[in-house]
């Protein structure tokens, strides 16, 4: 459960891409790429959870889920999102998690 994320910037390898996240577990490392005008606001409104994103922040959010269900990553692979990393300002905390349990 111990993921290391390490931000690196402003990668500018394509125009769409804004930043790239690199998340280590267990010595192999996942690569989350943000596109550049990604919003993206988690709400918690009690019974319900909402996500509410524009289109970047949605082909974002994919691209993180895409990443985590590749070929390869472990179980308990995740990536927190939070107001400061990721998210609007306000956002309730969010982790992607792959579980291969059944």
């Amino acid at each position: 459960m111990g993921g290391i994320m390490v931000s690196m910037g402003s990668e500018q390898h394509h125009a769409s891409i804004e930043s790239t996240h690199v998340t280590v577990m267990d010595s192999s490392a996942l690569v989350f790429t943000w596109d550049a005008d990604a919003r993206i606001e988690v709400r918690n409104l009690g019974g319900e959870v909402v996500i509410e994103a524009n289109a970047a922040g949605l082909r974002t959010l994919a691209g993180h889920l895409l990443v985590l269900a590749g070929d390869g990553v472990s179980d308990r692979a995740h990536l927190h999102l939070e107001d400061s990393n990721g998210l609007e300002d306000g956002s309730v905390g969010l982790v992607l998690e792959r579980s291969d349990e059944e």
